[in-house]
C-alpha cells in the first residue's frame, strides 16, 4: 500500500485546493480557544498570502469555518508571518 499521495486542503479565502503543508492551519480547540498550527479540533486552512488573509478577514471566512470568533491576536500573528524575515534584526531584539 502506497501512501505517498499528498493530503489536500482548501483555502477558506481563495478556495484553492493545495497540499496542507503549504497552508496555515487555524484550529478551534475545545479548551484553549483558537490556536495556530498545532492542536486537535475543528480546522480551517489559509494560503500564506496577504490577499487570502485580507479576504478571510473581510468576509469572516475563518469565523464561519471554525464556527466561533477568531481573536484579533490570531490575525495579527498571521499578518506578522507575512512580513519578510529580516534575520539579524529579529535576533537583535
Amino acid at each position: 500500500m502506497n501512501d505517498a499521495r499528498p493530503v489536500l486542503r482548501r483555502c477558506v479565502a481563495c478556495r484553492e485546493l493545495l497540499d496542507r503543508s503549504l497552508l496555515w492551519r487555524v484550529i478551534r480547540d475545545h479548551r484553549d480557544g483558537v490556536l495556530l498550527d498545532q492542536g486537535m479540533g475543528r480546522s480551517a486552512y489559509l494560503c500564506p498570502q496577504e490577499s487570502c488573509l485580507e479576504e478571510a478577514q473581510r468576509r469572516k471566512r475563518l469565523q464561519k469555518a471554525l464556527r466561533c470568533q477568531v481573536p484579533d491576536s490570531v490575525l495579527e500573528v498571521l499578518r506578522e508571518r507575512l512580513k519578510p524575515d529580516t534575520g539579524s534584526d529579529a535576533e537583535a531584539r
